[in-house]
């Protein structure tokens, strides 16, 4: 498995890493099953949220990694927090916030319960899960201090954040952001787009505000979440029929290099030297291994070129 240094620092971890989210439905051995073919694919790097089937996805993976033969050392492990749930609402399949909350005892007491449910005693590292526009730096930064001279979390991060959203709480704190957790794919390309369409005006802006060069600039690990999605959980596009075009380049780059179509897509998002990490959402242990398989895949430019056009985007 291709490995990456993690946000400018000597910290390397695998390309892919295997997001969580949907561990809280799966039964213990399944979870395990699943774990042990991300390990197995070469993925040591684990991301969940405190929120994720409201909490039940880290009781599940504390259980499986227990039962797996696999030990807290063969994975980094990173978790997201401050979103509050709605107690009124269902969240066994969605996730429903009724507030945002990044004040100093919230984010520890969100880490000292993502720590209890998985059984371990520090985090790789821990982000922000959505920009709130109630946020005072200040009371981050004393968090975050406190997190870590506690030894409760070695790095931090955000999610969902904007260049001006990320600088704010960067200038506020005393470690390195080293994450910004972002919907990014070949069908959800606005990062890509937007840059390629400056002083055009001729496409709707995305709201990127150049984050994918401001993170290359400063040495920010981009994770991709949804990498085969398109829209804001509107499907997948693999296999659908209204990217056919997409999917016949993917199958014929699969063909050639002897992976999956799912596994196309990871190589293009690996493509871009902007360092960017893959996020899987699949708990299927064969999806795991063969989405995985794209980290080792080094796609021509043209090649990406040709998937970035048959996903619907266009060159000015």
């Amino acid at each position: 498995m291709k490995q990456l240094q993690l946000g400018g620092s000597n910290w390397q971890a695998s390309a892919v890493a295997l997001g969580i989210m949907r561990m809280g439905v799966l039964s213990k051995d399944d979870a395990m099953t699943s774990l042990q073919a991300a390990h197995e694919a070469g993925i040591n790097y684990i991301d969940s949220a405190d929120i994720y089937v409201n909490g039940k996805s880290e009781e599940v993976f504390g259980e499986a990694l227990k039962a797996s033969g696999l030990s807290r050392n063969d994975f980094y492990i990173q978790s997201k927090g401050g979103i509050v749930l709605d107690p009124n609402r269902s969240h066994d399949d969605l996730v429903f916030g009724q507030r945002y909350d990044y004040g100093k005892q919230h984010l520890i007491d969100a880490v000292d319960g993502i720590l209890s449910r998985m059984g371990i005693d520090y985090l790789d590292a821990f982000l922000l899960h959505r920009p709130d526009p109630l946020m005072e730096p200040e009371e981050i930064a004393d968090a975050f201090n406190t997190l870590q001279r506690e030894g409760k979390v070695r790095h931090f991060g955000v999610s969902n954040f904007n260049v001006q959203q990320y600088l704010m709480v960067q200038d506020a704190v005393d470690q390195k952001l080293m994450f910004n957790q972002l919907q990014f794919s070949a069908a959800h390309a606005g990062m890509i787009t937007e840059g390629l369409h400056v002083n055009m005006g001729d496409v709707p802006t995305h709201n990127d505000f150049g984050m994918i060069e401001f993170a290359r600039r400063n040495h920010i690990t981009i994770q991709a979440w949804s990498p085969f999605q398109y829209g804001l959980f509107a499907g997948m596009f693999i296999n659908d029929p209204k990217y056919a075009d997409l999917n016949k380049v993917l199958q014929k780059l699969a063909d050639k290099y002897g992976v999956s179509k799912n596994g196309i897509a990871v190589a293009w998002i690996l493509r871009h030297p902007a360092n960017i990490q893959v996020l899987l959402g699949t708990m299927n242990p064969t999806h795991i291994k063969d989405s995985a398989a794209g980290a080792d895949v080094n796609l021509t430019k043209q090649e990406w070129y040709d998937i970035y056009l048959a996903a619907g985007n266009d060159l000015p």
